[in-house]
């Protein structure tokens, strides 16, 4: 057939259309009708093609190829048998590709380009467990909107992120992508990222597109190795799993993509009772489901689908709408549908889904739209982006021991030695998942400490973190046997005043299959940090990690830690500001430390169990270890600062559902400060189980010198119920205790009772 040109094609569709609306299929959309007419002129292929999302393939600057699997891909891109790209950055890239696409297609439907923009585009923010550590909702929606302007700008107008897992098990490499332990912070930020990304307006061209993952359950994989079998009972999963997902879509959440795990037995990819029933079905979401790379193939190595024809049966039928990097959408659906295998409305919901997301990006009315060279050049790595990420760096850090006041430092006259590999590291502080950044970009610790001149530094190595070059694709390997760099070490560290550790993991350590069965500091680090303390006890250690990490002994025996994360392109000035005091510390813990590996999964929100107590004398038979506490070593939403905070004056107040909660908190220090207050609940007595504490409500506050605030709470149904094991919302009558104060070990509590 002999091709229309896009903009007669749009004209035909549009002149069809310019009617009323009121007969769409979705009273919210005015778009249905248009998605209507697409389809109706649209063959069984080309529909299959939108359900199609290839990897950048080629250089498309560069010449066509002309044979092999990217010449096969390029002349499918040219057939209109692909709906999305991914990997395909830069506006020149991105406007070669749409016009393939576009103007030599039969149809001319665009791309949606996709890409992983998690904590940034080329200007990095700091990993999304770091920004959690913030609590400030507002800053992490900043954050994401720097993201989502580069991207944008870059030429994508789609980010798979967040990532909304709830995570308790620090093993699991990809608890840096995500919000942490709890389901209600997670799905503050969950709510904050979205319309970070996705702003006021979709078609807005410096906006993206959110894909909310990994629907469902991927954060509770067995023993925190990636890619593991879930399994988890109704409970969890209708109170601790779904919730950050549910808050997404409230928030607006264009896309969801489902999970590499199986749940009870069955695949995300291909589970109905996730994709059908939960989200499209009750919650009724209208855009689309992807699936994570590769994931409707990998149905077949689960032992749930017998070969590529009945993974994309399953996958279809269960409502996975886009089919990433597998191939097998179109390979196998046409002949399936053909066949009256699978029913062709499957494919029809599917396309919709996909065609709606395009009209609400604007791409029907401008393709090109995300491909402006002056806008890419003008907005990528600007100022306002670097300050901006300086700022949501420093919100980051946890200042989780300062015994002694050893931190702020003093920003004259002191012998500083800086030891560690990370500290001269300028590669790691980016983290992983890191889009566009430039290799070794980070501003360096010992570059942020250069601002502060009045001070002499001194810096020793100590160790070697890695062996090697690190890439995303590779293993790190990891120094174990080389300690010739300990002797000079231990001689600066004994010639200072003060020793900064810089220690942790490097940037490729966690993420995306980085699991770890120990999660203590790699390497020779442990050693060197009891060698140089040894030589000088004034120490004070900055752990720069993406996870977690059991930081016994360093509490047991260093004076100062101060947890950085992995904090992006300006992490060494955010880290610098704070141990000088230029920056007074606020984060909290999204992840509760756990004092061993033994542990894990841990997490806050625990339930009790029939014997939660020690019963007297020397009896063992209660729930604990014989050779730990059953506490953290640094609790969720633990984190200090130079500001010393108290708490009375707990009043609490109800009218039947309704609960009003007050509470007196006072800086007793001569530093302004700002302190998260938190607020617990208890259902004490339940017709299913609840947690011993549940976060309900939170704000960041400044308070200043020696000031006190009254902060004030408002609790309704929707902080009181819980979901009953088939997924229903209830709010039972009963005691509940109420407790606030500056972490999750809080005391300082009240009982009320509800009708």
């Amino acid at each position: 057939m002999k091709n229309i040109p896009f903009f007669l094609l749009l004209a035909l569709i549009f002149a069809c259309n310019s009617g009323s609306n009121s007969s769409s299929s979705s009273s919210e959309s005015p778009y249905e009708e248009k998605i209507d007419s697409l389809l109706s002129i649209m063959t069984l292929e080309e529909k299959i093609g939108q359900m199609n999302q290839y990897n950048g393939f080629w250089e498309i600057t560069g010449p066509t190829p002309q044979e092999g699997a990217a010449a096969m891909k390029y002349e499918n891109l040219r057939k209109g048998l692909v709906g999305s790209m991914l990997n395909v950055t830069g506006v020149e890239e991105v406007r070669k590709v749409q016009k393939i696409a576009v103007e030599e297609s039969r149809l001319g439907i665009p791309l949606i380009i996709g890409y992983d923009m998690i904590h940034g585009f080329q200007t990095m923010s700091p990993i999304p467990l770091a920004e959690a550590a913030s609590w400030d909702m507002e800053a992490i929606r900043r954050s994401s909107e720097i993201g989502a302007r580069e991207a944008a700008a870059a030429g994508i107008n789609w980010t798979f992120a967040p990532m909304v897992d709830i995570g308790r098990d620090a093993r699991w490499g990809r608890v840096m992508e995500g919000a942490g332990e709890d389901p209600y912070l997670g799905g503050q930020i969950a709510i904050a990222r979205v319309k970070g990304y996705q702003g006021e307006d979709l078609s807005d061209p410096l906006t993206l597109a959110a894909c909310v993952k990994h629907f469902a359950g991927y954060g509770f994989s067995e023993s925190g190795r990636d890619y593991n079998s879930v399994d988890v009972g109704t409970s969890t999963l209708y109170n601790i799993i779904l919730p950050p997902f549910k808050a997404a879509l409230d928030a607006g959440a264009r896309t969801f993509m489902n999970a590499f795990n199986d749940l009870n037995g069955i695949p995300a990819t291909g589970n109905a009772f996730l994709q059908r029933e939960i989200l499209k079905e009750k919650w009724g979401f209208d855009g689309f489901v992807v699936s994570d790379w590769g994931s409707i193939a990998e149905m077949i190595p689960h032992g749930f689908a017998i070969d590529s024809a009945a993974a994309a049966a399953y996958a279809v039928t269960a409502g996975s709408d886009m089919d990433m990097e597998s191939y097998i959408y179109l390979n196998e659906l046409k002949k399936l549908v053909e066949s009256g295998e699978v029913d062709e409305k499957l494919i029809d919901d599917a396309v919709r889904r996909i065609l709606r997301i395009k009209y609400e990006l604007g791409l029907f009315d401008d393709p090109y739209k995300y491909c402006n060279d002056e806008r890419e050049k003008e907005i990528i790595g600007s100022e306002e982006h670097i300050q901006g990420v300086l700022e949501m760096a420093k919100k980051s850090i946890v200042l989780l021991k300062n015994e002694g006041q050893i931190l702020p430092l003093k920003k004259e006259g002191m012998r500083i030695a800086v030891i560690g590999d990370l500290a001269d590291d300028k590669d790691s502080p980016i983290g992983n998942w890191r889009a566009e950044a430039v290799s070794n970009s980070a501003v360096s610790v010992l570059e942020g400490l250069q601002n502060y001149p009045g001070n002499s530094y001194q810096y020793a190595k100590g160790a070697d973190l890695i062996i090697g070059p690190t890439a995303f694709i590779t293993e790190v390997k990891i120094n174990t046997d080389d300690r010739s760099g300990f002797a000079e070490a231990k001689r600066v560290a004994a010639n200072a005043d003060v020793v900064l550790l810089v220690l942790g993991e490097n940037g490729f350590q966690s993420g995306e299959a980085r699991s770890r069965s120990n999660i203590g500091l790699p390497g020779l680090q442990q050693e060197l940090m009891e060698e140089i303390q040894k030589v000088n006890p004034k120490s004070i250690l900055v752990n720069m990690s993406g996870r977690p990490l059991d930081l016994s002994w360093a509490d047991a025996n260093i004076p100062a830690i101060l947890q950085v994360w992995h904090l992006g392109s300006q992490s060494g000035n955010a880290i610098s500001q704070v141990l000088f005091g230029d920056y007074n510390p606020s984060g909290k813990l999204p992840m509760s430390f756990p004092r061993s590996v033994g542990q894990l999964p841990i997490y806050y929100n625990q339930k009790s169990t029939g014997r939660p107590t020690p019963p007297g004398g020397d009896v063992v038979f209660w729930s604990h270890y014989s050779d730990i506490s059953n506490d953290p070593l640094y609790p969720f939403g633990h984190g200090l600062s130079y500001s010393n905070f108290t708490y009375s004056g707990l009043k609490v107040s109800n009218e039947g559902r309704k609960v009003t909660v007050s509470v007196d908190v006072k800086n007793e220090s001569e530093r302004p400060g700002e302190e998260v207050v938190q607020l617990y609940i208890h259902d004490i007595v339940a017709s299913v189980t609840r947690p011993n504490k549940e976060l309900k409500a939170f704000e960041k506050t400044l308070i200043e010198a020696g000031q006190t605030r009254t902060i004030t709470f408002e609790l309704d149904e929707s902080h009181l119920g819980f979901y009953d094991n088939q997924g229903n919302y209830i709010v039972e009558p009963g005691a509940f205790d109420i407790y606030v104060g500056g972490s999750s070990n809080t005391s300082l509590g009240t009982q009320i009772s509800i009708q």
